[in-house]
């Protein structure tokens, strides 16, 4: 009996090749078509076509030479950045942060735009994306997708923001409007999660499947990774661990009527400041009192932060299991190890669970660069899984 030969095998071979050189290219190009096939394990022949194909759909260029030895000078070619575009906007309760980024990566535009005085979300997000675009050399028209990061919930099936604490004008329907206004796909995404996202691609999570990532700043939230993907849950809502009834702190009846949530009350950024005024910290912000409490080594500020904290990440804990929890948001950040410390060793006390407790390892705008990060990896999948016509 004759084998029978698939349809279409040898186009999703030629897609596959594409997919790997073009993957090879970013992660160590420039690159000659010689060493390009070494490393794909593809004939010359068949490496030489394959360049030649990616160069003429515009995904590839030639940047220099490669000195040799007898004959010409090799050419190298690396992923053209100016291919595609993104957009990662990092939406506040004061203001929006928009960056570009080429598909390479390479953020090369960057805007800030205060929210203060209007009440048209659209035309911020508008002229925030237009402008970060434009600083890049960007054409709107080449930007293949816009993420934006927001505080509260994102519906899994609509994609739409369907609670927003403290952004009471970003509602249903936006999203649509925003799809519209500048004609290219749009992404809503919770911030916490992106923060995740960013700290799994080059922060304290690098390489891990599973963790979890507890943010916190003005408020509490929780990003949870399993598989290498973001938990987000039926209604959007997983992580939302501020409205975790904790003991020591009232349950409100009706979160709808912007009662403050249990365990907020009792880790957020007032309590937190409370905390550290009981034991002679005084400090404007939550970040800076705690960064005062690790300087003056004042353990029973740490010590109480920690034991709080521990009754959120422990309950989370107990139910997912995961490796790693880490500390993020500005709080997180200036507690640093002497927090994460105590969080670890008093989850430990109290669950059968031990997780290890880090604090996170990004500096700057995790929110920000977890959007472009999540625009990036679905516009190279829309880019590089059609390069065969």
């Amino acid at each position: 009996m004759s084998a029978t030969r698939l349809p279409g095998t040898p186009r999703l071979l030629r897609a596959l090749n594409d997919r790997a050189t073009l993957e090879l290219l970013l992660e160590r190009g420039p690159l000659t078509r010689a060493r390009i096939g070494e490393l794909t394990g593809l004939s010359k022949v068949t490496a030489s076509q394959l360049v030649e194909r990616l160069e003429e759909r515009g995904l590839v260029a030639r940047v220099g030479e490669q000195a040799g030895g007898r004959g010409p000078n090799a050419q190298l070619y690396a992923v053209r950045p100016g291919s595609a575009y993104v957009v990662g906007v990092e939406v506040g309760a004061d203001r929006v942060v928009a960056a570009c980024a080429d598909i390479t990566g390479a953020v090369t535009g960057r805007v800030e735009q205060s929210t203060r005085d209007t009440d048209d979300p659209v035309g911020v997000v508008h002229n925030a994306v237009v402008q970060a675009a434009s600083s890049a050399g960007a054409e709107l028209s080449g930007v293949r997708r816009v993420v934006l990061g927001t505080p509260g919930l994102v519906d899994p099936g609509t994609g739409d923001i369907t609670f927003a604490f403290n952004l009471p004008r970003w509602h249903r329907g936006l999203l649509a409007a925003l799809r519209e206004d500048l004609d290219t796909p749009v992404v809503f995404e919770n911030d916490v999660n992106l923060a995740a996202v960013a700290e799994a691609q080059s922060g304290a999570a690098r390489e891990l499947a599973d963790f979890v990532l507890v943010w916190l700043g003005a408020g509490v939230g929780l990003a949870i990774m399993l598989g290498g993907r973001l938990h987000h849950g039926s209604s959007g809502a997983a992580g939302e661990i501020g409205y975790l009834p904790v003991p020591g702190a009232p349950i409100p009846r009706d979160v709808s009527r912007r009662a403050k949530p249990a365990f907020q009350q009792l880790a957020g950024s007032d309590a937190v400041l409370a905390v550290a005024r009981e034991h002679g910290i005084v400090a404007d912000r939550a970040a800076e009192a705690v960064r005062a409490a690790v300087e003056a080594d004042a353990a029973p500020v740490l010590d109480e932060l920690a034991r709080r904290l521990a009754l959120g990440v422990a309950s989370t804990c107990v139910v997912l299991d995961p490796p790693l929890v880490v500390l993020a948001g500005e709080v997180g950040r200036a507690g640093g190890a002497a927090l994460a410390g105590r969080v670890q060793r008093e989850v430990a006390a109290i669950t059968l669970v031990r997780p290890r407790v880090v604090p996170t390892g990004l500096t700057e705008e995790p929110v920000l660069h977890g959007a472009l990060r999540t625009a990036l990896d679905a516009v190279r999948d829309e880019v590089f899984g059609s390069t065969v016509g």
